[in-house]
């Protein structure tokens, strides 16, 4: 992926199997390009896909042991070319994730652009200075929304 070349990338990541990436593959190739880049690969069926499998490791990310008797509803709004919507819900040292807007009310919304959720989730983002920068919105129990990380297995690039 050393061509800057947005259609290479982007078609380099459209061949890849997410499923055989490891979390820290995933956050070296985050690591290496720009938020431009990001947006750019965030399109149709490669988003879909992404996101697909981010959320779908999420259960696997996450650490019961430092979540302890947390229960709560995560809302995440990831901007795009659509509005996409997951759900995690931690409960009873468990972590579930659903795809789609539920009737509960969770007790934190986090609203971000795709590259932003990418950076985020791969340990190339840190929540903090987005919130600041206006790059991460926050609804709802922002004091939850600052320590959601250490609930889960960020990987490092």
């Amino acid at each position: 992926m050393a061509d800057n070349s947005s259609g290479n990338v982007t078609g380099e990541l459209a061949a890849l199997d997410f499923a055989a990436v490891s979390p820290e593959e995933f956050a070296r190739i985050v690591k290496g390009l720009s938020a431009k880049q990001l947006g750019e690969v965030m399109h149709g069926d490669l988003r879909t896909r992404v996101l697909g499998e981010v959320f779908g490791r999420m259960k696997q990310q996450f650490r019961p042991e430092a979540a302890g008797a947390l229960t709560a509803l995560i809302r995440w709004k990831i901007t795009g070319d659509t509005e996409v919507v997951y759900e995690t819900s931690i409960a009873d040292g468990t972590c579930a994730v659903s795809e789609g807007r539920s009737d509960a009310e969770p007790r934190t919304t986090l609203i971000m652009a795709d590259s932003e959720f990418l950076k985020l989730v791969s340990g190339n983002g840190n929540p903090i200075t987005m919130f600041m920068m206006r790059k991460l919105k926050v609804a709802g129990d922002v004091g939850l929304a600052s320590g959601l990380t250490r609930y889960f297995d960020i990987p490092k690039a």
